[in-house]
C-alpha cells in the first residue's frame, strides 16, 4: 500500500500500538493545549517509546506533532521531548514561519495544514509549497481547527495538483474513504474523529475495517 495512512488524536499507547500493528504509516499527537485530544510532550514521549520499530530499519513509523499557533521554541522543546520527526503547523502560521522553522528543524518533515472553505482557498497552497514537506486539506469550521468530522467538497480538488505531497482530511472514515479515493488522488489520507468512539479513545474495529477498505483499492490495481 503506497498510500500514507495517518491517524490523528492518539492518546493511548496500547491503542497507538494496535493502529500501527493495523497499517498505519503515520500516528498524530495533539499539542494544542485545552483541546480534547490534547497529549502533554511527556506523554507522548511515553507512548512513542512503545511504538513497534521497523525490522530492517530499527525506526517506528511517523510521529506527527499538531501545532496551532504556537512559538518556534514551543515547537521545538516538544519535538525534542517527544520524539516527533514530524510537524504539523494547524492554525495560521505564515510561509516565513514555516522558512523559519525549517531552519530550526532541518531533518524534520513539515506539514501545512489548509482548511479550505470556498475552492478558491487552495491558491493558499502555492504560498507554502517552497517552505514544507507536505500539504494536509482539512475541512473549514467557524470555530474548530481541525477533528471536527465535516467533510470537504472533494469534487473541487480534483484538478489539485501540487509540487509537494498531500493529504487528505476532513470526516474521513472507512464508509465514505473509498468514494474519497475515488473523487481525488492525495498521497496520503488522515483520520480521527471519523475512527473514534469519543476524542482520544480510538475504535479499533473501525481502524480495521477502515485498512479492510483501502486494501480492496490496491487488490483492484494489482
Amino acid at each position: 500500500m503506497s498510500l500514507r495512512v495517518k491517524i490523528c488524536g492518539i492518546t493511548q499507547a496500547d491503542q497507538g500500538r494496535a493502529i500501527v500493528h493495523l497499517g498505519a504509516t503515520a500516528l498524530g499527537f495533539i499539542c494544542v493545549a485545552d483541546t480534547p485530544r490534547y497529549v502533554s510532550p511527556q506523554q507522548i514521549r511515553a507512548i512513542v517509546d512503545r511504538l513497534p520499530k521497523d525490522l530492517t530499519t530499527g525506526q517506528s513509523i511517523d510521529r506527527v506533532g499538531v501545532f496551532l499557533d504556537a512559538s518556534l521554541p514551543e515547537i521545538c522543546q516538544t519535538v525534542a521531548i517527544a520524539g516527533l520527526n514530524s510537524v504539523q503547523l494547524h492554525g495560521s502560521e505564515s510561509p516565513e514561519f514555516c522558512h523559519k522553522l525549517r531552519f530550526a528543524l532541518p531533518d524534520v518533515e513539515i506539514i501545512k495544514a489548509l482548511r479550505i472553505r470556498v475552492p478558491e482557498a487552495l491558491s493558499q497552497a502555492d504560498f507554502y509549497q517552497g517552505w514544507v514537506d507536505a500539504l494536509l486539506l482539512d475541512a473549514y469550521h467557524p470555530t474548530l481547527s481541525g477533528g471536527t468530522g465535516e467533510t470537504l467538497d472533494w469534487s473541487t480538488l480534483r484538478s489539485f495538483r501540487p509540487r509537494c505531497s498531500w493529504l487528505l482530511a476532513g470526516g474521513l472514515n472507512s464508509e465514505n474513504v473509498l468514494d474519497a479515493l475515488s473523487a481525488v488522488t492525495p498521497d496520503g489520507i488522515d483520520l480521527s474523529s471519523g475512527v473514534e468512539n469519543a476524542p482520544g479513545d480510538k475504535n479499533l474495529e473501525q481502524v480495521a475495517k477502515l485498512f479492510e477498505q483501502l486494501r480492496q483499492i490496491y487488490q483492484k490495481e494489482g
